[in-house]
């Protein structure tokens, strides 16, 4: 099983053009034992090796025989990712955000990599609708309660420009350049709609559109990829009920997880812990000591 990030379409989608990325590969005679796909870039002169926009997690893809042992996986996970990380080329930065579940942080960290954590949640799909939903925070189910009032949810892949404007909206107040733009997000979804893997989800009160969610996903798992709020939106029930609507949608495919992303934000964190998912950590894969590469950082943030 492959993750929507590392398919072949959605390189080519969010990468400028689709010889930027590469893979390696370890093979066991004729059979693949495992695929990490990157992409390394240049800029200031240096080489970076990074997720390619749009992209939360890119890592190492490990194929277990179907036959294997239970207590032989890790060893077996190791050794792969282990022939994988000696034939991905070096780069002189590194930020690579690995999919969650990953754990081979020693054979990481002796490469020379520095590593920190991130935080994702992710909701187990085998329960009931009902239980599910008795599982959320009272708080969380009240909204909903009332949102099935408030709210009617369409999807309406076209309507990316307003999820861009609400999130511009944010982070123009934080001062944040936005990391990608609207003709980039279109690109994706377009590819995202071809594979049937993505759409977009809307809510409206009446006529006025209140906020919206990107979401996509693979056999296994269903992620919220990123979702905005009108400025006029002054609660969450409109997310709430939008991000509710996705999971049911995702056990309606038969998708394990839902995935939330996760966020280091207090406030977010908060909002995604209500729906009662569990804590996944996941690594991410640095290198930043350049002289050259503090030097443009600081440059661009004066």
């Amino acid at each position: 099983m492959i993750s929507i990030f590392a398919q072949s379409w959605w390189l080519d989608a969010t990468c400028d053009a689709a010889s930027d990325w590469d893979v390696a590969l370890t093979l066991k005679g004729d059979t693949v034992t495992g695929a990490w796909p990157y992409l390394r870039s240049e800029r200031y002169g240096l080489s970076l090796m990074r997720n390619p926009r749009l992209t939360p997690y890119l890592g190492p893809q490990v194929f277990f025989p179907p036959d294997i042992a239970a207590g032989r996986r890790d060893s077996y996970e190791y050794e792969v990712c282990e022939q994988l990380a000696s034939i991905l080329p070096d780069a002189d930065l590194w930020r690579l955000s690995l999919p969650p579940g990953f754990r081979q942080a020693g054979l990481l960290r002796r490469a020379g990599l520095k590593l920190s954590v991130q935080q994702s949640f992710l909701l187990p799909l085998q329960a009931s609708e009902e239980t599910l939903f008795g599982n959320f925070k009272e708080s969380l189910r009240r909204n909903l309660r009332a949102a099935e009032k408030e709210f009617l949810i369409v999807e309406d892949s076209s309507a990316l420009d307003k999820l861009y404007e609400f999130q511009k909206n944010i982070l123009d107040e934080k001062r944040v350049r936005q990391a990608y733009t609207l003709g980039q997000m279109q690109r994706l979804m377009t590819a995202c709609q071809d594979h049937r893997s993505g759409t977009l989800w809307l809510a409206y009160e009446g006529n006025k559109l209140q906020a919206a969610v990107w979401n996509v996903w693979d056999s296994h798992r269903s992620y919220y990829l990123m979702g905005g709020k009108s400025p006029q939106c002054d609660n969450y029930r409109a997310m709430s009920a939008l991000l509710w609507h996705c999971i049911r949608q995702a056990k309606e495919r038969g998708n394990e997880y839902f995935d939330f992303e996760g966020s280091m934000d207090g406030g977010v964190e908060r909002f995604f812990r209500s729906f009662s998912g569990r804590r996944e950590l996941y690594l991410v894969l640095q290198r930043d000591g350049h002289w050259l590469w503090k030097l443009a950082r600081l440059l661009r943030f004066r």
